[in-house]
C-alpha cells in the first residue's frame, strides 16, 4: 500500500470525526490533524509553497482562533469568569 493511500484514509477519517464528534475541543484537535495531513499531502504534490501555507495557517492560526473562540464562548472547562 502507498503512502499517499494511506494518508488519503486519514484525510477521509479526519473530516469525518470533525463533523461527528460531540466535543468542541477535540474537534479542533482533529481539525489540527486534517491540517497537517494535509500539509503533507501538498508536499507529495510537489508544491511546497503551498504545504507551507497550509501548516501555518491551516494547523497554526486557525487552529490558535478556535482555541481562543472555545475560550470566549466558555466551551473549555474552567474558563468560566463569575
Amino acid at each position: 500500500m502507498q503512502i499517499e493511500w494511506i494518508f488519503l484514509i486519514f484525510l477521509l477519517a479526519s473530516a469525518i470525526g470533525v463533523s461527528v464528534v460531540k466535543n468542541l475541543f477535540l474537534a479542533v484537535i482533529i481539525f489540527m490533524d486534517y491540517s497537517a495531513i494535509m500539509a503533507i499531502v501538498w508536499l507529495f504534490l510537489e508544491s511546497p509553497d503551498l504545504a507551507i501555507t497550509q501548516a501555518a495557517v491551516g494547523a497554526g492560526v486557525d487552529s490558535i482562533l478556535f482555541f481562543l473562540t472555545l475560550k470566549k464562548v466558555h466551551a473549555l472547562k474552567g474558563t468560566r469568569e463569575e
